[in-house]
């Protein structure tokens, strides 16, 4: 039978574990996440984490976990990484776990959530990423083959816990499906979502041609005439010169 000291381990020697899966982990050995949705800007609040890290040091470690080829790849931590690198730091202290693909995804959305400003853009790749890794997890099976690993993540799901409705997270999904320039401009506030939404089922070539006509007229298209433009698509008739008709009405 198994010692009870086998079974039982005190706070203190969970702890003495936890300090040893952190280390200075150098900088050149760290990889950035992936396709990383959420920017990293060198702005003023950068500036400050700059200014932390020089005078007391990253507080609260990076989250890593460790590659096939002996690198680390950041799950959690760009912005003290960057601020790292600014501040002329070799080092970034980090937390090493063990993680899957899939549940690194997860992780790295939920810790870059609790940022107070997100842009739609790293809103819309972020939900994305999130609910197809979770979209995996629910079709894993366990090693007994008897209850699938999260068989009940769905973007019901996502929803409970990311507190928006599936619709508003049906509606960032679907501006991944914009050109980078129309996206610049939901980031910008220029477009609203609901507008963005119709302009998304656009092909690529008619979403340049949205992008044309803001730029020459100044003006971004209404929720109501998107819906047109949509319809248009759909049924095969939306020209370039239907599209300069409704944008231009935005004057």
């Amino acid at each position: 039978l198994t010692k009870l000291d086998d079974l039982f381990t005190t706070q203190a020697q969970r702890d003495e574990e936890q300090l040893s899966k952190i280390r200075d982990i150098p900088l050149e050995l760290i990889d950035d996440f992936p396709d990383h949705p959420f920017k990293v800007r060198d702005d003023e609040d950068m500036m400050q984490l700059v200014e932390s890290v020089k005078e007391r040091g990253v507080i609260t470690p990076a989250t890593v976990r460790q590659k096939e080829d002996g690198r680390y790849e950041l799950v959690s931590g760009h912005r003290r990484k960057r601020a790292c690198e600014l501040a002329g730091f070799e080092t970034l202290r980090s937390e090493i776990v063990d993680l899957n693909r899939d549940e690194a995804t997860i992780l790295m959305v939920e810790s870059n959530f609790q940022r107070s400003e997100i842009l739609p853009s790293e809103k819309a790749f972020a939900y994305k990423m999130r609910l197809e890794a979770m979209k995996r997890q629910a079709g894993r099976p366990t090693k007994n083959n008897l209850v699938p690993v999260g068989q009940n993540y769905s973007r019901e799901e996502l929803a409970a816990q990311s507190g928006e409705s599936q619709t508003q997270i049906q509606r960032y999904i679907r501006l991944t499906n914009l050109v980078p320039e129309l996206l610049e401009f939901v980031d910008e506030g220029r477009i609203k979502m609901r507008p963005a939404v119709e302009l998304s089922y656009l092909d690529e070539d008619c979403q340049r041609d949205v992008v044309d006509e803001i730029d020459l007229n100044d003006a971004t298209p209404s929720h109501d005439q998107t819906i047109r433009m949509r319809k248009l698509f759909n049924e095969g008739n939306l020209t370039t010169e239907a599209i300069h008709a409704k944008v231009k009405l935005s004057l």
